[in-house]
């Protein structure tokens, strides 16, 4: 495919991304539910081209309300498509005003559709040699390319010239209206011929060369085809007419007069406030930007609504504290007609402590107002009188089912998964006290409820494990008196009633992590819910195979020690290991334990490999034993009886970084580099007849590193779609691109790597096996051809020295509380996670929010297709053959869409019958 010239003319289908935006985000909404996911995702791909083609001119085309020449000819021309929803007409004024504040000229041709305003301007455009950009998701404009003009569909990254659209579609640009003719539009309610999809279209203008032809000698097409064809001859005619785009509109203007204009700052300003596009205002403010104020055509004010305490009065404790108990169903009753009138709904979920997958429900509590909760007990063995746990759950559904009432818990994900069980889907998930801890400090070691109620409400909890017992004589929590269950659990809803009020003023006082917390782990967690409920197959003769072959391997290796080692040992005692390394074989002491022996570790293991063959037989051993007892040998026993599938948990609230975690099993440790590991992934496997589908963001934190960093060089060899690895070698090395050989690149890309993670050249030097100063020279060149780099990690450190944290490209914080601590190597420590945090950090949010985007879309789309795992930077789906094109076009531009960067997010997708071969 050729490349674009450095700057065309761009011209911007508004009216078919307004559309798909609307569709493909989450229904984005401002506090007082103004709706905005159109306006995010249009002016997100607008700013994005604008970055892509700053010296461009840019204009951006929408289809004009009314009757256009094509109703005229065809009554039925989008007969049957439903009008407009209010939410996405509310959003059509703030996009055309946000376009015009950014300087761009908005196109609108009255009675005229965009394509052919587009068309026209390609055209004109092509017969002064002026090359032009069409920015579109519209296969219908395939047929406006030539020479001069290229389609680019900003969603999936897609770049179609003439060669292009032969491989896309098969077929020539000029036979692309042919061949919408034939197959006709649904969309467009264009009839085109019965029966007649890509493939025939394709076959017969392969053999024909163009419909004229095709008609003229109609005869010679057999069977039922060639019968609906002769019969609908007219109807081929008229849907050939309807897909031509004109290239003849009347216009006041030429292409050369689409020129920008200053964009007003001020306008955008407001806008984005009253939209609430957070990082958007932070961008203008931090640029000395001040809103002027300007009026909606009418619509609801978009002032945010005051808070009505502060968080001392939110944590301060109750006058009065009143716990009940509810055994009678006219008390319950009388309950649910108080809790109807709440705004918000504290449930803490007591069960036997079991999996989610199978956990019994034993009693719960609610509470709807600081220091008043009731317990409800269910399933106790000592209750004289208690409810039945069916009848509970009729009366109590439609109260938790409604959306309108926000709910608050402790681990929300856990309480879901569990009356799922019971075909209760609790919905109206707000406030989930574990995440609203985790974001307001995410390296806190603990967000248990016992410690955040320890730490923010200044009380002493009830703990379980003194209510129950240890040892022998532990009860279950369904032996407990009822009085003890109830003051518990009661006590458990009333503190994260308060808690999550208090947690929540804390978060909006914050900078932007209340928006952290509300768009990206309160909206993830339902996402994860539904991966967790879906699980995944494994293939168990697989996983014996493999279980067998490693001990088999393992007993191999542990002669080839005795060989080596010259006597028979414990090759996983420490203590045996030092005395045959240290004492009969006399390898060099490079590290000793805190107790002063001389130490036998991974790290030294991997140094002393690197002239040994016993350290280095012995790191295969513990490898190869580590992926048998964790994984080949242990997954067969974590798959659900009900459902054959593992359901692994993932956890949000772990990481520091705002990266997920997973257990039961940890799906994040599976080694990729060895051909072992990666034959763990072959044993992940779809349901029959289905596929499983992965994508990869590509190098996804070096292209941050270069967003956060704005350097120039890094940032040219991402958007040219260069090899980074080889690029940063030609620069270090000074040779040409196209003379880097593998050695010069392997070091690149332990230089490119290393440095987000903080590696000192002394790091580089071990990694490639060279002298110390050699890796200097390296690091100073590098930092030589990308000076700007070395000006984001020294300013990361000196604000990371002044403000005690590190953020995210979206707001999310890192604390770092060894910043300023005496032990040298703990601040060099804090330093080099303070660099490496933002990315890491940003990468976590990125995919987080592609997460969310995608199951919304997988929501409303209709595909049989289900998100199963996400593992660093990849996400795992399951899914139809039929299907599979769609999935992967949808999620692609999904995550390439995710985050507007100064340079593009690029996504690897395969697909295989199992997760290795899609890998």
């Amino acid at each position: 495919m050729s490349s674009l010239p450095e700057k065309p003319l761009v011209l911007i289908d508004g009216s078919s991304y307004l559309f798909r935006a609307y569709h493909a985000l989450p229904p984005l909404t401002t506090s007082i539910g103004q709706a905005t996911g159109a306006v995010k995702g249009v002016i997100n791909m607008v700013r994005s081209l604008i970055k892509q083609y700053p010296d461009s001119p840019i204009a951006v085309i929408f289809d004009a309300t009314g009757k256009t020449f094509r109703n005229d000819i065809y009554k039925e021309y989008k007969a049957h498509r439903p009008p407009m929803p209010d939410d996405l007409r509310g959003q059509i004024e703030p996009i055309h005003e946000i376009i015009k504040a950014m300087g761009l000229p908005l196109v609108i041709v009255p009675g005229v559709e965009a394509d052919d305003v587009i068309g026209t301007l390609a055209h004109q455009a092509s017969q002064i040699k002026l090359h032009t950009l069409i920015s579109t998701g519209d296969k219908d404009l395939a047929q406006l390319v030539n020479e001069h003009v290229t389609l680019l569909n900003t969603m999936t990254r897609e770049v179609l010239d003439i060669q292009g659209v032969k491989d896309k579609f098969g077929l020539l640009p000029e036979q692309i209206i042919d061949y919408l003719g034939l197959m006709g539009d649904k969309s467009d309610n264009i009839p085109g011929v019965p029966g007649v999809g890509p493939k025939t279209a394709v076959k017969w203008l392969e053999e024909y060369g163009a419909v004229d032809e095709l008609i003229r000698r109609v005869d010679e097409i057999k069977g039922k085809a060639g019968e609906n064809l002769r019969e609908h001859i007219e109807q081929l005619k008229l849907s050939r007419e309807l897909a031509t785009i004109k290239l003849d509109v009347d216009l006041d203007f030429k292409p050369q007069d689409l020129q920008h204009s200053e964009a007003d700052k001020k306008a955008l300003l407001s806008w984005y406030k009253r939209l609430e596009f957070r990082t958007w205002i932070r961008e203008l403010e931090e640029d000395g930007v001040k809103a002027e104020e300007i009026v909606l055509k009418g619509g609801p004010s978009l002032a945010p609504t005051p808070a009505t305490m502060d968080e001392t009065q939110a944590f301060s404790r109750p006058e009065k504290i009143a716990y009940s108990c509810i055994t009678k169903l006219e008390d319950l009753e009388s309950l649910l007609a108080t809790l109807k009138q709440a705004g918000r709904l504290a449930i803490s979920l007591e069960t036997d402590g079991a999996h989610y997958k199978q956990a019994s429900i034993i009693g719960l509590s609610l509470c709807a107002e600081a220091g008043k909760s009731a317990y409800i007990p269910v399933a106790h063995e000592t209750a004289a009188s208690q409810l039945d746990l069916q009848a509970v759950l009729k009366k109590l559904r439609t109260l938790l089912e409604d959306q309108a009432l926000f709910k608050a818990g402790h681990d929300l994900k856990f309480i879901c998964h569990v009356l799922a069980r019971y075909g209760i889907n609790m919905a109206g998930l707000r406030f989930d006290t574990m995440l609203q801890s985790y974001v307001l400090n995410s390296v806190e070691h603990k967000h248990t409820l016992d410690r955040l109620v320890s730490h923010y409400l200044q009380e002493d909890k009830l703990l379980l494990d003194e209510l129950l017992g240890k040892g022998r004589h532990k009860l279950s929590y369904a032996q407990l008196e009822l009085e003890q269950a109830r003051d518990y659990s009661a006590q458990n809803a009333d503190f994260i009633y308060r808690l999550q009020q208090g947690l929540e003023i804390k978060l909006q006082n914050t900078g932007l992590l209340a928006d952290v917390y509300r768009y990206y782990e309160i909206d993830l967690m339902p996402v994860l819910l539904g991966m967790e409920e879906k699980g995944i197959r494994v293939d168990f003769q697989e996983l014996s195979k493999q279980s067998e072959e490693l001990t088999l391997r393992l007993a191999v290796l542990e002669q080839e020690a005795y060989k080596l080692a010259d006597e028979e040992f414990n090759l996983g005692s420490p203590a045996q290991l030092q005395k045959i390394f240290y004492e009969k074989l006399e390898y060099p002491v490079l590290s000793k334990t805190a107790k002063g022996q001389p130490s036998t570790a991974e790290p030294v293991l991997q140094e002393l490999a690197l002239e040994y063959p016993l350290p280095k037989l012995l790191l295969e051993y513990r490898s190869l034993s580590k992926l048998k007892s964790t994984y080949t040998d242990k997954l067969p026993l974590q798959v659900n009886e009900q459902s054959g599938c593992i359901h692994s948990n993932f956890q949000q609230a772990v990481a520091a970084t705002g990266r997920l975690s997973s257990s039961e099993p940890n799906l994040q440790n599976i080694p990729i580099r060895t051909e072992e590991g990666r034959r763990v992934r072959q044993a992940f496997i779809p349901a029959e007849g289905k596929r499983l589908m992965a994508a990869d963001y590509s190098q996804v934190e070096l292209r941050i590193m270069a967003h956060l960093s704005g350097d120039e060089g890094l940032c040219k060899a991402f958007r040219e779609g260069l090899d980074v690895h080889r690029a940063t070698a030609a620069e270090i090395f000074g040779v040409k691109l196209d003379a880097v050989d593998s050695s010069q690149r392997r070091s690149a890309k332990a230089i490119n790597f290393g440095l987000i993670y903080g590696m000192s050249a002394f790091g580089l030097a071990k990694q490639l096996s060279i002298g110390r100063h050699e890796a200097q020279e390296y690091v100073e060149r590098y930092f030589q051809r990308y000076p700007r780099v070395r000006d984001y990690m020294e300013n990361t450190r000196q604000l990371a020295n002044e403000q005690g944290y590190v953020e995210t490209l979206f707001g999310r914080r890192l604390y770092l509380p060894d910043i300023h601590a005496r032990n040298g190597m703990l601040r060099k420590a804090a330093e080099r996670t303070a660099i490496n945090a933002p990315m890491q950090g940003t990468a976590a949010d990125i995919i987080k929010r592609a997460m969310i985007d995608i199951q919304h879309w997988l929501d409303v789309a209709k595909l049989d297709a289900a998100l199963l795992l996400q593992v660093h930077d990849e996400l795992v789906f399951e899914v139809a053959e039929q299907d599979l094109q769609l999935l992967s076009e949808g999620v692609e531009f999904r995550m390439a869409s995710a985050a507007a960067l100064k340079v593009p997010l690029l996504v690897d997708i395969g697909s295989g019958t199992n997760w290795d071969q899609a890998h």
